[in-house]
């Protein structure tokens, strides 16, 4: 089962610490076959809408910036659990925050 999680930025200045935590996190999933993708997303970002046959292009950013999504992993694990207790890990690395968990479908 694939699930993509993301989560939005923190107050948290990043250090030296998180960094290298951070960094044998995903080493360890990488190693593991589990983490297929991982990156952070920019702020802005475009929106495309459509209506019938109109179709409109928005330049970003649309929320405030507390409740954008700021990075994303894609993981492959056996069970919701299983990516439940990896973004429990994630969120112990960073700190405070907010993650959200969705199953991805399709091949």
């Amino acid at each position: 089962m694939r699930y993509l999680m993301t989560h939005k930025p923190s107050e948290t200045t990043p250090d030296e610490k998180l960094y290298a935590e951070m960094a044998e996190f995903v080493e360890e999933l990488t190693a593991a076959g589990i983490l297929l993708a991982t990156g952070g997303l920019e702020a802005g970002g475009v929106r495309v809408t459509s209506s019938g046959d109109e179709i409109t292009v928005t330049d970003g950013p649309f929320a405030e910036a507390k409740e954008a999504v700021a990075g994303f992993a894609l993981v492959e694990v056996r069970s919701k659990e299983e990516a439940i207790e990896l973004t429990r890990r994630f969120r112990r690395i960073v700190g405070d925050g907010e993650s959200v968990i969705q199953q991805v479908f399709g091949p």
